[in-house]
């Protein structure tokens, strides 16, 4: 039986809702904010000044960035940063349903994909949390995505420390060879979308797409339900300070 306070907002659920949230919090998320973005891995800035003449951040000229593209849906923050977290922790699998309908307004429409593949999780994390969120929500663009649901071309087989605390160099260690393509003739010249539910420091995401890169994927591109707003303070300084795997 679910509590009778919305695990969001804390108001009084009448009836018996699928899920103990509200419906005002299941509304449509707000969309990330910012003055501007780098036009590969959508680290948002305050202004362009941090930007080159092409609008990429100073990790993507450096050639860091792995992953071709990113897309997100809406900021981790405030509400839909607690609907994810009551999705993956507690966890509330049925929150993928109206989760998976907030993802159906990101995805590329005008971009060509081969196929979409959920960022894997452990086998452990797997038996643990009891599915693979990342694959609830790429099942809802299975309607609207002209591709099919890649599940099993990329694999994670180290199973390493949680990312939570870790500073973005040692994030990039923790999960560096934590991928593998066990098949590369079919990734071979293929343009993915690889789905993911957040997108925090990055860190993740990159490996992964570095991993499918490295089979052979000609192209790899991001769909994330969230994405995490790590610049610092405001004003001048803060457009320079921070792109997503500092």
């Amino acid at each position: 039986m679910f509590p009778d306070d919305c695990r969001v907002c804390g108001t009084r659920l009448s009836g018996f809702p699928p899920y103990p949230v509200c419906s005002p919090c299941l509304s449509h998320p707000e969309p990330l904010s910012a003055g501007t973005f780098c036009v590969q891995c959508y680290a948002p800035f305050n202004t362009e000044a941090a930007l080159d003449t092409d609008g990429r951040c100073r990790l993507c000229r450096s050639g860091i960035t792995q992953f071709d593209a990113m897309y997100c849906v809406g900021s981790y923050d405030g509400r839909l940063r607690t609907l994810i977290q009551l999705y993956k922790y507690e966890p509330m699998e049925r929150l993928g349903k109206p989760l998976g309908k907030f993802m159906r307004t990101g995805y590329p429409r005008e971009v060509k994909f081969d196929a979409m593949v959920p960022m894997p999780i452990h086998s452990k994390r797997l038996r643990d949390r009891g599915f693979n969120q990342a694959e609830k929500l790429a099942e809802a663009l299975k309607d609207i995505a002209p591709i099919p649901l890649e599940r099993n071309w990329v694999i994670r087989h180290k199973n390493t420390q949680k990312q939570a605390g870790l500073s973005g160099k040692e994030r990039r260690q923790n999960v560096k060879d934590a991928f593998r393509v066990p098949d590369p003739e079919r990734v071979r010249e293929k343009r993915i979308l690889l789905i993911d539910d957040v997108l925090t420091t990055g860190a993740s995401a990159n490996a992964c797409a570095s991993a499918l890169k490295k089979a052979g994927a000609s192209y790899v591109a991001i769909l994330a339900l969230a994405r995490a707003d790590r610049r610092i303070g405001a004003g001048p300084e803060a457009a320079v300070a921070v792109s997503q795997f500092v």
